[in-house]
């Protein structure tokens, strides 16, 4: 939602002009284009029907805003195949008909506002009576906190701008869980709060492929196709769920959990040529939030945070003489200022910042991508979460630029693959090389556990360290150096002669130090290197080679 939000922010204040519902019309474009997720998409789709009630007017009075609102639940739910009670829809559809109700009795559209806010609360609170699974891990509904959190920002406007309090409090993630003390946890248990995915098997996601795409029905083999809305969404609903399809003249958007995605694409082509495609493994996304300890995603970094001041500008490599360009160009995806600046000193171009649930996008490949002038562009995603979108982009420009995305899928994996890299031989030579150094390395990480549970017979509880060697807990306790030993005793096993660490943004230098002298003491013969990781959520990422 904070995406959605952001992309109809940029495309108003780029293009909004004249009265009130021209820029209202602006907005929902903005939101349409940039919704990301089921609540991202039925948010456009309120404020699509809100623009539409809001048209022909400069300006509203209580009862229109009103009328525009309820025009907005009106939309979002024909959008929606098989709407759900106890979403973002419920608290929506009550806050309007309430706002229809109270505009008979008041005037004041801050007054209306406020009723419209309590409302919308009220019946946030309620959601979990309405969703059982709410109600059994004792949360409310994520989407329909957001619009809650979106009109409290109305509200606060309103009344003349928004609080301190609003301010640090509007559009913020939950608060996370309070991590334990380095040197010595406390004492007391850690009660972490128990999240829909700490209940959710995996196995249990049946339609695991989450699939968003436009269809641009003026372009394509196939113009102007007799579109019919209805047969289309039953024809996804055979093999998929979470269907929701917004059409009009140009313009189809298409969001459906499906179990063929190749059908679900096929069946669009039908009707035009298909654009801005992400698909999602929901059940290989769920297992490293599991693996990971994740319950919530971290508030999303600027992607481009680490390319130099001046925006990288598109490179036509064809316009270039070829003695001008660069044999190769390297893009890595990490997080944390002293990994990036590791891929930085072993010739990485850009650094797109991201990792564990803060995923690039296609889109931000494929300009990363046109940004190097280079004759080949290799691409170290560095998390499992983040090849598809990096293969994608390659695909897309297909034709365009030559791109090799080596499938690493940690940091580590990431930093041998740049190293094996070798600038006088051949791009097949490279791409060969590259992929054999990432099969040889094994990855540790050690973060700490938010919930209690059980993996593989590995007793976890809330508030312990954990260690995990190659997407599997292999260790755990309640202090961070045994846990560390642990993991890195169970990786060692096999006799490895090198030890890498990388110490995260919340690691301390002495508890370091001292899991550094336990190696030199307990395995003689590794050689051990020590680099200032800074990232985020993991207090060490181990890389242990042969």
């Amino acid at each position: 939602m904070n995406l959605t939000m952001t992309a109809g922010v940029t495309e108003l204040k780029d293009h909004g002009t004249g009265g009130l519902g021209s820029r209202a019309a602006t907005l929902s474009k903005g939101l349409l284009m940039g919704a990301r997720g089921n609540s991202g998409v039925i948010l456009s789709q309120l404020f699509r029907g809100f623009s539409r009630s809001a048209a022909s007017l400069e300006e509203m009075n209580a009862a229109q805003f009103a009328a525009a609102l309820q025009s907005g639940v009106d939309t979002a739910y024909k959008a929606v195949v098989k709407p759900v009670e106890g979403t973002i829809l419920t608290v929506a559809k009550e806050a309007a008909k309430h706002a229809v109700y109270y505009s008979r009795r008041t005037t004041d559209i801050t007054e209306l506002m406020s009723e419209v806010l309590a409302k919308a609360k009220e019946a946030l609170a309620n959601t979990p009576e309405l969703l059982p699974v709410l109600k059994q891990v004792g949360v409310v509904d994520s989407g329909g906190q957001g619009l809650v959190y979106i009109y409290e920002g109305f509200l606060q406007w309103l009344q003349g701008g928004a609080s301190s309090e609003a301010a640090a409090t509007l559009g913020q993630a939950p608060a996370p869980v309070a991590k334990p003390e380095l040197r010595a946890p406390a004492a007391a248990p850690v009660h972490a709060p128990t999240s829909a995915q700490a209940k959710l098997e995996t196995e249990d996601i049946e339609y695991l492929y989450d699939m968003e795409f436009f269809i641009n029905r003026k372009i394509g083999e196939i113009k102007d196709a007799v579109f019919d809305e209805d047969q289309f969404r039953k024809a996804l609903s055979v093999n998929g769920d979470s269907i929701i399809v917004i059409a009009d003249d140009e313009i189809i958007k298409v969001h459906v959990h499906s179990k063929t995605p190749g059908d679900v694409l096929n069946l669009a082509l039908r009707y035009g040529e298909i654009t801005q495609i992400h698909i999602l493994n929901m059940r290989e996304q769920h297992r490293d939030l599991l693996i990971a300890g994740m319950d919530a995603a971290p508030p999303m970094p600027e992607l481009f945070a680490e390319i130099p001041a001046e925006p990288a500008q598109p490179v036509d490599p064809a316009g270039i003489p070829a003695d001008e360009l660069a044999p190769y160009g390297f893009i890595a995806v990490a997080s944390g200022d002293g990994i990036s600046e590791i891929f930085k000193s072993l010739g990485v171009d850009v650094v797109l910042s991201g990792g564990q649930t803060m995923n690039p996008s296609t889109e931000d490949f494929v300009k990363a991508i046109r940004s190097i002038s280079a004759q080949h562009v290799f691409v170290l995603p560095n998390n499992s979460n983040i090849i598809l979108a990096a293969q994608q982009a390659r695909d897309l420009l297909e034709g365009e630029r030559s791109v090799t995305v080596i499938p690493s899928k940690s940091i580590p994996q990431g930093i041998a693959a740049a190293f094996a890299f070798q600038e006088e031989e051949s791009v097949e030579a490279n791409a060969d090389n590259m992929q054999n150094a990432v099969q040889h390395v094994k990855t540790g990480q050690v973060t700490y556990a938010v919930r209690d549970t059980m993996f593989d017979d590995l007793e976890i509880t809330a508030g312990h360290y954990i260690g995990i060697a190659d997407s599997k807990i292999v260790a755990t306790e309640e202090g961070l150096l045994e846990t560390s030993q642990g993991l890195l005793a169970k990786m060692l096993a096999g006799g490895d002669e090198i030890v890498t660490v990388l110490a995260g943004e919340e690691a301390d230098e002495e508890m370091t130090n001292a899991l550094v002298a336990w190696i030199h003491q307990e395995y003689p013969d590794v050689e051990v290197e020590v680099h200032n990781g800074g990232q985020p959520i993991y207090y060490y990422l181990f890389s242990v080679e042969s």
